[in-house]
């Protein structure tokens, strides 16, 4: 059985939207696309470089897609330490409920039953990967349909805009897979696997 995991770049106050470029995604008025690109980090790139050579397929949402789609099948396979290269050759799921021009070689859309994609998608794959696609996400959260979740957190704040937890996030009990790696930025990265059951309650003053 593969593993699905999720990638996000997110703030401290836990903003994901929009992370790469001004235009990735205006919804809401949203004024702070490409956040990221001031935050540039050596270490955080060196480990989404080695992560993304155990990757053998990519689920994206249709705005992340559609960005995808458009930049790196025009790249050398070299480019970005072998990532290009390595899109390009594995296979793309596309969750989106609309028509889909798939020119991406290995292209293919899901749905509009997700749970059960997801899980014919787990039987052919070992190491399946959600970049952005924030939407998507949410689904994914709502209907615990991910083992992974990893979060590279910067250090500023931005008080608006679309969050990793929407309003349909579901009480669940998650572990720190592996020690969190902080960087001379301040940047954090933290892995965390999904638990069975929901978080459990007390009484601080016993």
């Amino acid at each position: 059985m593969g593993r699905i995991e999720i990638d996000l770049f997110t703030t401290l106050d836990l903003v994901a939207q929009a992370p790469g470029g001004p235009d990735e995604d205006t919804e809401d008025g949203f004024e702070f696309g490409g956040w990221q690109a001031p935050l540039q980090d050596e270490v955080v790139g060196d480990l989404i470089r080695r992560g993304i050579q155990e990757t053998d397929a990519l689920l994206l949402g249709r705005k992340t897609y559609d960005i995808f789609a458009g930049y790196w099948p025009l790249q050398a396979d070299d480019f970005a330490g072998g990532i290009a290269g390595r899109f390009n050759r594995i296979s793309k799921y596309v969750a989106s409920r609309g028509n889909l021009d798939l020119d991406w070689a290995g292209s293919s859309q899901i749905g509009p039953d997700i749970a059960a994609a997801v899980g014919e998608i787990r039987n052919r794959h070992e190491h399946t990967h959600v970049i952005g696609s924030l939407d998507f996400v949410q689904t994914l959260l709502s209907e615990r349909l991910f083992d992974r979740l990893n979060l590279v957190v910067c250090p500023i704040t931005l008080g608006s805009g679309k969050k990793v937890f929407g309003s349909g996030t579901v009480p669940s009990n998650l572990k720190l897979a592996e020690p969190a790696v902080s960087t001379p930025t301040g940047t954090v990265i933290l892995h965390y696997e999904l638990l069975d059951g929901i978080p459990a309650t007390g009484d601080m003053s016993q």
